[in-house]
């Protein structure tokens, strides 16, 4: 834990007691009072303008329960095999309900063990020959007791069962570690696209228009990388139409994609970016991407 950075905002602290002793609160209630928080402002339900405040609204009035299976990392990937196809989901070792029960010995030299129910959750092997498995016995055991929906009400993630899983190591087209690619979709449509980099160094979040490709220089909970240190992926067009195929009828999800010499694969469908949590600088896009969501599509959607 980085205790210097509760010393330097006290706030911090606040809100990591909040997400431990807040069960007691309404969800509403909860919402409000962490929003406020990490804004220092109130939360407007009534009339969202934001998108982060159109964020905390879906949370409490978007409650379609198929979307924990979209949100489960194993069980999505029926879906995406039936919607867009097999070749597009990462290939799956094995799943299984505690750390013990991995079999290891089957497992390829290079695999991913990531948990089904949370962000985080997730040990890269490079070499198994190598591998300090207390080190990962520690880390996914953690993961699997964490109750990941507590923080910020994503109840999507609330009833989905903590698992374990083993996929495929994926690198890009350059031989090193992947990038993200993710699209901000309403209702089918791709409306805004960012790339996550750096991920295992100090993550990068650079938001690109859709269909320019054009950088947007705006933060969102991580430094920017810059539009000279990413360049437009190849199947960058077909990820757009998989996002489109993939998010169709829901008002609100990330779809995201990885793209790899053989092509792409689907990463994860996300319904809370950054759990609503995470400012825009400037302030002025936090309105500007709200303006993308279309609440009244929550009434009118058919995906049931």
């Amino acid at each position: 834990m980085n205790i210097l950075k509760y010393v330097k905002n006290p706030k911090k602290i606040i809100i990591a007691v909040l997400s431990k002793v807040g069960g007691r609160l309404s969800d509403k209630t909860y919402l409000e009072v962490m929003y406020y928080l990490h804004f220092g402002k109130k939360l407007n339900l009534d009339d969202p303008k934001t998108f982060n405040q159109k964020i905390q609204w879906l949370k409490l009035y978007d409650r379609n329960p198929v979307y924990t299976n979209l949100a489960d990392k194993f069980e999505v990937k029926s879906f995406v095999q039936e919607k867009i196809g097999r070749r597009y989901v990462v290939p799956t070792y094995g799943c299984w309900d505690s750390f013990d029960e991995i079999d290891f010995e089957n497992l390829p030299q290079q695999f991913v063990l990531k948990c089904t129910h949370d962000s985080g959750g997730l040990v890269i092997c490079k070499d198994k020959q190598n591998l300090d498995l207390n080190y990962a016995r520690d880390k996914i055991n953690k993961s699997l007791k964490r109750k990941f929906y507590l923080y910020g009400r994503e109840m999507v993630y609330k009833d989905i069962k903590p698992r374990i899983i083993a996929e495929k190591y994926l690198v890009d087209e350059s031989g090193k570690e992947l990038k993200d690619y993710k699209f901000f979709c309403i209702n089918g449509e791709p409306k805004l696209m960012y790339v996550a980099s750096d991920r295992m160094i100090e993550t990068k979040f650079d938001f690109f228009d859709i269909s320019t490709f054009k950088h947007i220089p705006v933060k969102n909970g991580h430094e920017m990388a810059g539009k000279k240190n990413i360049a437009k992926p190849k199947f960058y067009d077909d990820m757009i139409k998989l996002a489109s195929e993939l998010s169709e009828n829901i008002p609100f999800v990330r779809v995201d994609f990885y793209e790899c010499h053989d092509g792409i694969y689907f990463g994860e469908m996300t319904f809370y970016h950054m759990c609503g949590f995470e400012p825009f600088e400037p302030e002025e896009y936090d309105y500007k991407f709200g303006q993308l969501i279309d609440l009244s599509l929550v009434n009118n959607s058919v995906f049931k």
